[in-house]
């Protein structure tokens, strides 16, 4: 199968792919996600190192029974013909009820039908009041067309 759009991407097709990764993403379903890399696809995520789809998978099914309110915005930094930058943060509380805002940078590679073959995240978590907090949309919903980019808001 394809996962449209496909290499080589246009601006607009980088545009696209990221934001159907921050809708997936912000739906928290680890089976779908996973579902969007290739079945040998390569992550680094902070300091821990995945291989394939089933690791992934278990990965963000741990990351979200930890990362409650999981809240996305990803924005587009680069591109080019089957590469993608993207900078993004979320907002998330632990257990305690501590609220986090998480600064990261991701590099994405993808095969020619529209895969993520590589991924690799670099990520920095920030305690913050809850009152600092900027993502209010309902969790689990993507997020609404109308609310503030990143740039918008000055992260």
């Amino acid at each position: 199968m394809t996962r449209h759009p496909v290499p080589p991407f246009t601006y607009n097709d980088a545009v696209q792919k990221v934001r159907m990764a921050e809708n997936a993403w912000n739906g928290r379903d680890p089976a779908k996600v996973a579902m969007a890399y290739t079945p040998d696809t390569v992550w680094r995520n902070r300091a821990m190192f995945l291989n394939g789809r089933a690791e992934v998978e278990a990965f963000l099914t741990k990351k979200w029974a930890t990362e409650n309110g999981y809240r996305l915005i990803k924005e587009i930094w680069a591109h080019g013909d089957a590469n993608i930058a993207v900078r993004f943060v979320y907002e998330y509380h632990d257990a305690t009820g501590q609220w986090f805002r998480a600064h990261g940078n991701e590099n994405w590679a993808f095969d020619a039908d529209g895969y993520m073959a590589q991924r690799h995240a670099s990520i920095n978590d920030v305690p913050i009041a809850q009152d600092e907090r900027l993502f209010h949309w309902d969790a689990s919903d993507p997020r609404p067309e109308n609310h503030p980019s990143l740039t918008e808001l000055g992260l």
